[in-house]
């Protein structure tokens, strides 16, 4: 299996850890950042506290610059003071204009604060004389980051929170709607809808999930064909049980009031062997469609086989010229005497049946690169184009349409009106004698189970030829 839904899980929950790092680490440092600056407003408030101090000191003087500075440190609970600056370089040292310009003995307000510090810093507003500074720790109310705390355990716990919940959102809708469809599909399935498919509800999609939907359909059409096919083997057999059962009543309705008593005996003896037969073939064959067995156990000489089922067949039928063309030898490794051997003895004896006497059936055994190919053709009157391939289906008779069949089949209204019979062939409606048309079915069955197939064609002339392909 490809392993594309965990690649494709992998890659999302990977670059989504990622994400979630990298918005974390950015939203911090931006939002840490815009926090370490005094608000504006605060800013300006300790800009005017500056011109204030410097106008009283040098308007009204050292007293009242002392006042004024004592009534701040009250009110705003801190520390402030005003205090000059003399720098006097040594050794014939030079002070240059961006450092005087530039000197402080606080922080500017504009500047940045450190938030990890306990205290807060000085602030330093100098006088317009350049020497002259106003000096104020930063009041508390002013102090920037007051909540950094919250910000931080917000984008440290909310935020990936939110994330991993959208992610998880994403790929539980992912993974969740190939399922959604397969539970939807199951539960038709099971409510009787047998046609129901789940691979082409998800489009393109190519995965995991899209090859259990796949296994899905096929175990879907195998079992709805299953099913349908056990409920028309039933329907069929309850069908064909029910003329032999009536035959059976009406023996022991001649029994019970001592009508021809021998013949109503040898009657229930015939038709009961018949149930049975009928009852062994069509569980058979529901045991070949159902469990799709591999019979490929032994090692099976065909013309060691065929030899024998000729001999029995020429004792049956001594009327009827059966030729054989054999190779010395027609080994297959892996295959099933048993279901070989039915198999060709339901094809040999239906081509006698309906070849008339005196006629001829030909089996020859044709061997090729990959295995063997098995020819029986016989001089019966064939079967009509449109039902070759239905002839293997269980119990199918064309003797059901038998009206049109004879229409095409005798057009010359000269021509004596046929109908086809049992596993395919057709007689005159004078000497049909029935049949339940399980033989092609299960001689079919059983070629599959052993990796074989056979098709039937009409001859040219006259016949029906049936061509059986096995792998050497």
């Amino acid at each position: 299996m490809n392993k594309r839904l965990l690649w494709k899980l992998c890659y999302t929950i990977a670059a989504g850890t990622v994400l979630l790092f990298w918005a974390i680490d950015v939203l911090t440092q931006r939002t840490e950042q815009r926090m370490s600056f005094i608000d504006v407003v605060y800013q300006q408030e300790l800009t005017l506290m500056g011109q204030e101090a410097e106008r009283i000191y040098t308007q009204q003087g050292e007293d009242a610059l002392a006042v004024w500075l004592e009534a701040l440190q009250k009110r705003e609970n801190t520390w402030a003071a005003v205090v000059t600056s003399q720098i006097n370089p040594l050794a014939n040292g030079h002070l240059s204009e961006q450092f005087l310009q530039g000197f402080r003995l606080g922080r500017s307000v504009t500047w940045k604060i450190h938030l990890y510090f306990k205290e807060n810093p000085i602030m330093d507003l100098t006088f317009s004389d350049g020497h002259t500074h106003f000096l104020i720790q930063l009041p508390q109310r002013m102090r920037p980051g007051a909540y950094l705390q919250y910000t931080q355990n917000l984008l440290q716990f909310g935020l990936p929170m939110v994330l991993l919940i959208v992610m998880s959102i994403v790929l539980y809708r992912h993974v969740m709607k190939p399922l959604r469809q397969l539970e939807k599909a199951t539960r038709q399935f099971s409510e009787g809808q047998y046609d129901v498919r789940v691979k082409a509800c998800l489009g393109g999609r190519n995965d995991e999930l899209a090859a259990l939907a796949a296994t899905f359909d096929r175990m879907a059409a195998r079992t709805g064909k299953l099913i349908i096919r056990q409920r028309q083997l039933i329907a069929d057999l309850s069908h064909e049980l029910r003329t032999p059962l009536a035959r059976i009543d009406m023996a022991v309705d001649c029994l019970e009031h001592n009508i021809k008593p021998d013949k109503s005996l040898a009657r229930l003896k015939r038709e009961s062997e018949n149930m049975r037969g009928l009852v062994d073939d069509t569980l058979t064959l529901a045991w070949l469609e159902n469990e799709k067995p591999r019979l490929n156990e032994e090692e099976v000489d065909l013309v060691e086989l065929l030899e024998i089922i000729t001999s029995d067949a020429r004792f049956e039928y001594p009327d009827r010229i059966l030729k054989t063309t054999f190779p010395s030898s027609a080994l297959l490794a892996h295959s099933s005497h048993r279901a070989l051997g039915q198999a060709f003895e339901n094809v040999i004896r239906n081509a006698l049946r309906y070849t008339p006497e005196g006629g001829t059936v030909s089996v020859t055994i044709e061997g090729y690169e990959a295995g063997f190919e098995i020819l029986v053709k016989d001089e019966g009157p064939g079967v009509p184009e449109q039902y070759i391939r239905d002839i293997f289906k269980p119990f199918f008779r064309v003797e059901k349409s038998r009206n049109d069949a004879a229409n095409e089949i005798a057009r010359d209204n000269a021509a004596p009106k046929n109908m086809v019979l049992e596993d395919g062939h057709s007689q005159t409606k004078q000497t049909w004698n029935g049949g339940c048309g399980l033989g092609l079915a299960l001689a079919r069955r059983q070629l599959e189970a052993v990796g074989g197939c056979i098709k039937a064609a009409n001859h040219a002339s006259i016949g029906l030829e049936m061509r059986i392909t096995l792998p050497a």
